[in-house]
């Protein structure tokens, strides 16, 4: 009996300190009068790491600039949608270079799944996201080997400014996907 208490101590031990998750950081959407979005990142102390920029065109592509604290350029993301719903972003460093990509398939009852690649085409991760009917939506981020990495908790107010906080098993690694 002592063995299998021990067994079983041990096994509730390891289970919660894998499954331990750390505060990351936040970030704060605005949208303007014509739809653009500017986005502030900060870290889990509150202080200010960066922001990006989306501006979208008349056929609904978007292109986002991201800055760091001190608002300079250090990359841009730039979003097509095709004719089926599939969302594809290219994202480049601030000198052009293509970073790697991110495609994203929504299935019929709105949760999205969207992949990760870096700029070799290799699967770095994933992310599932899924709205409830209050319209939070809560994504679930995987590495390449299918571990869950942290999660993210979206709310927009009736102003459609959108807050997110993100979640790590890592308290040193930030889940940011751009």
């Amino acid at each position: 009996m002592k063995r299998f208490f021990l067994i079983l101590t041990n096994f509730v031990f390891c289970v919660c300190l894998y499954s331990q998750t750390f505060d990351v950081g936040s970030s704060t959407s605005r949208k303007d009068f014509f739809g653009n979005s500017t986005t502030t990142h900060q870290d889990r102390y509150g202080r200010n790491t960066g922001s990006s920029t989306s501006r979208t065109d008349i056929f609904g592509n978007t292109t986002t600039t991201h800055q760091d604290q001190y608002g300079r350029n250090i990359g841009t993301s730039t979003s097509r949608t095709d004719i089926f719903g599939n969302t594809t972003t290219t994202h480049q460093d601030q000198y052009g270079r293509n970073t790697g990509t991110s495609t994203s398939r929504t299935d019929i009852f709105g949760n999205t799944t969207t992949t990760h690649q870096d700029q070799y085409g290799r699967n770095i991760g994933t992310s599932t996201s899924r709205t409830d009917i209050f319209g939070n939506t809560t994504t679930t981020h995987e590495d390449s080997y299918g571990r869950n990495s942290g999660s993210s908790t979206s709310r927009t107010d009736i102003f459609g400014n959108t807050t997110t906080n993100q979640r790590s098993n890592n308290p040193n690694k930030s889940i940011w996907t751009w």
